[in-house]
């Protein structure tokens, strides 16, 4: 673990994440979804993105929380990975954090199993836990639910 981390942070529910900095391409407001039939659960649809069609991710579903009201709008954190942009829907964006290494531990036992799978770690700050979300199983297939 090296000495600092970069996090960018959102919300999820009471659920306080960050992915890491070099992983994010940019941030932005609520964009018009486009459904995607017989996707999974978790594809909630495709954004355009300046021309680029990205694939949006709800985090809450793949948390297992339940879904956000309807006049409740999710935020994009769009990820890169190896095939291109990725939209992770969250419910609120959060600072840029820098955090020492130190402060890593392993994901608590009282997360939910769904939570757990795609948590790599914590962070403990001043009055909170920042959840290091693991950015490779966030992304994997989820059958329908």
């Amino acid at each position: 673990m090296s000495d600092r981390e970069q996090f960018c942070t959102f919300h999820l529910g009471q659920l306080f994440l960050g992915v890491r900095v070099q992983d994010v391409q940019e941030v932005i407001r609520y964009q018009d979804l486009t459904r995607v039939p017989l996707a999974p659960a978790t594809v909630r649809g495709l954004i355009n993105l300046r021309g680029q069609i990205v694939t949006a991710i709800d985090l809450r579903k793949r948390f297992g929380l339940p879904d956000r009201s309807a006049e409740s709008l999710p935020m994009n954190v769009v990820v890169r990975t190896d095939d291109g942009p990725v939209s992770l829907l969250v419910d609120e964006i959060g600072d840029v954090l820098e955090v020492s290494g130190d402060l890593w531990e392993a994901p608590p036992e009282t997360l939910s199993d769904d939570a757990r799978a795609l948590v790599r770690g914590v962070y403990k700050l001043e009055g909170r836990l920042l959840l290091e979300l693991d950015g490779v199983r966030a992304l994997e297939p989820v059958a329908a639910s």
